[in-house]
Formats: C-alpha cells, structure tokens, sequence
C-alpha cells in the first residue's frame, strides 16, 4: 500500500479544519444573529474544538517536510480557498469585488516566495 505525502496529510487536514474555524467565526452571523453574542460565541468554541483537533496533527505532520513558513503560508491560502467558497455558498449576499481578488491573489503570491528555491 501506498503511503500518502505528509505535505498531502497535512493539507487535507487543514482543509477540514478551515471548514470549521470559517463555520466558527463566521456562520453565527446568519444562523445565530438573533442570539446575545456570548451564546453565539459559546457555539462557536463549541465549533472551534473540532478545528483544533484537525489542525494541531496538521500542523505537527506537515512540519516533518515543511518549513514553518511554508507550514503557516499553506494554512493561509487554505484560508483564503476555503473563506472564498464560504462566501459564494453561505453568505452570498456578501458580493466579493474585484478589490478582495487583487487582495487575496497578492496573498497568494506569497506562496510562490515562500516555496520557491532561491
């Protein structure tokens, strides 16, 4: 059998665990908008747990062939794939503009820096 990439491991982890913390942060504002913040904020830890215990392995796997740059640059651009899809499917009443593409490609950018040989 085959054995999978920890660079492969460690990127669908975080993956997962970007679905969750973006649930966390941002998913009270539709489904929980009527409730005090604090409630909102205890179903969001509650949220949250699930993310941790993805991205704690992720990390800890991805670090045994990454950098910790390269480690941190990859969990951001999975932030950003994953907020993206976020905002097209849950909120899309939250129209991205041309302005947070520029921004989040410069973002993305930065995985070329951080990755590339020099």
């Amino acid at each position: 059998m085959t054995q999978l990439s920890p660079v492969f491991v460690a990127a669908t982890l975080l993956v997962a665990s970007n679905v969750f913390m973006t649930f966390a942060w941002y998913a009270h504002l539709r489904n929980l908008a009527a409730w005090p913040w604090w409630a909102a904020a205890a179903a969001s830890w509650g949220i949250a747990l699930f993310e941790y215990l993805l991205q704690v392995p992720a990390n800890r796997i991805g670090y045994t062939k990454l950098t910790l740059p390269q480690l941190k640059i990859m969990q951001e651009a999975i932030t950003l794939v994953v907020f993206v899809a976020f905002s097209v499917l849950f909120l899309p009443e939250e129209k991205l503009k041309w302005n947070h593409g520029v921004g989040f490609g410069l973002l993305l950018a930065a995985v070329f820096f951080v990755y590339h040989k020099w």
